[in-house]
């Protein structure tokens, strides 16, 4: 029985970047062997093993035969005959599909290490066509490694047009798509993913609300970017600056602009009404993948109010306090951070206004709290009861959003 590390533990050390999660891939053995050496099954597809100390995943190396489409169209094979490269072959990228050995020899026979020097994400095998998750995972390897130079080869960006256009992608169930999707949208620079999603044609058939925004054109006084789709790659990445990792406030910066795709076009570059008519995409969108609930409140919120935000200081004080209230800011105060940092995401992601600052964003925090500081305990020591109680509420926050306006 020999074992090797591999996959994402031996390419990030191989970057220099922290490491995460070790696997193993255990040659010569058998689940009977694995047992009696002490280690935990819990794999249900194909033997997998948890080292019963390190609790470290072991698989047992296999092969894959496809045999229906989709991704879950695999029959795998583990045997102590299958070889480390015969496993390896299996992968997705050649800068996944590198193992290394306990004395620290690596065996790269896909050239990974040097499509890692090259900055290169590029598919192993021609098998690579046979599992449509893979799509969505180079693009969220894009989004990731993106920021440190890394580009799609040509051919694996050739054999993912192929794939689109067969038909693989028909195939992805919606949580599986929604699950790349929101790790994508943790990554440093989401743009990467979408723009692959884009040439190779997937953005279309998994996005059409997204995809249908290039080529929109907006007014170039406030978007000198002009195409929306690019302003949507823009404020994306920009999300990703402002709150890393928020896989939400990346969300609701992809689909903040919806409706600018349902302008009639003799009404272009304007774009009247926008903020309300993405409401309708929007909502498909997050009825399709399933999209986590909080996730579409808040998205929708983003959508519909982010134009109010930007012209915050021009609102009235109740104004200010019916928007607060649609956002169900004082039961859910973390919408409001979110909504503010979407919006901010959204004034920056343009050209050349990457570095403006954003007041709006303070405004509306600030506002916030002082609404939120007046509470129905305050009423209730007034000698109030019943209906009375919340329209002393409403008055008395509308009035210290206005003594807050003042002293900003």
């Amino acid at each position: 029985m020999r074992r090797y590390l591999v996959g994402g533990a031996v390419r990030d050390r191989l970057l220099g970047l922290p490491g995460g999660d070790r696997d193993w891939v255990v040659v010569g053995s058998t689940p009977a062997e694995m047992v009696l050496a002490g280690y935990l099954p819990v794999g249900k597809d194909f033997p997998v093993f948890l080292h019963a100390q390190t609790k470290e995943e072991h698989a047992l190396a296999r092969t894959e035969r496809k045999t229906a489409p989709g991704y879950h169209g695999f029959v795998f094979h583990a045997a102590p005959d299958v070889t480390l490269e015969q496993d390896l072959a299996r992968r997705d990228f050649t800068i996944n599909a590198i193992a290394e050995a306990e004395d620290g020899t690596l065996v790269d026979p896909f050239g990974g290490a040097r499509d890692l020097g090259a900055r290169v994400l590029r598919h192993v095998s021609p098998a690579f066509a046979e599992d449509p998750v893979r799509i969505l995972r180079a693009a969220r390897f894009l989004a990731r490694f993106a920021p440190l130079g890394f580009t799609i080869a040509p051919e694996t960006l050739a054999l993912m047009r192929d794939m689109v256009a067969a038909g693989e992608v028909d195939h992805l169930v919606p949580e599986r798509v929604w699950q790349e999707l929101k790790k994508a949208l943790e990554m440093p620079r989401p743009s990467a993913a979408i723009a692959l999603l884009r040439a190779c044609g997937a953005l279309a058939k998994l996005l059409p609300e997204v995809d249908a925004l290039y080529g929109v054109p907006q007014r170039p006084e406030y978007h000198p970017e002009v195409d929306t789709g690019v302003h949507v790659q823009m404020v994306l990445d920009m999300a990703a600056r402002l709150a890393p990792g928020d896989a939400l406030v990346g969300f609701c910066a992809l689909v903040h602009d919806l409706g600018k795709a349902l302008t009639p076009k003799d009404k272009l570059p304007r774009h009247i009404g926008h903020e309300h008519s993405g409401v309708r995409p929007l909502r498909a969108v997050c009825a399709r993948y399933k999209v986590p609930a909080e996730f579409a409140a808040v998205a929708e919120i983003v959508c519909r109010e982010h134009l109010n935000v930007h012209r915050i200081d021009e609102l009235r004080p109740d104004t200010v306090h019916e928007l607060l209230s649609r956002c169900d800011a004082f039961r859910k105060p973390q919408r409001v951070k979110q909504l503010a940092l979407a919006c901010e995401a959204d004034a920056r992601g343009r050209l050349g206004r990457e570095e403006d600052d954003y007041p709006p964003a303070r405004r509306l925090l600030a506002l916030h709290d002082a609404a939120a500081a007046v509470s129905a305990g305050h009423a209730v020591a007034k000698g109030l009861s019943g209906p009375a109680v919340g329209d002393w509420l409403r008055e008395a926050r509308i009035d210290a959003i206005r003594a807050a306006r003042a002293s900003l």
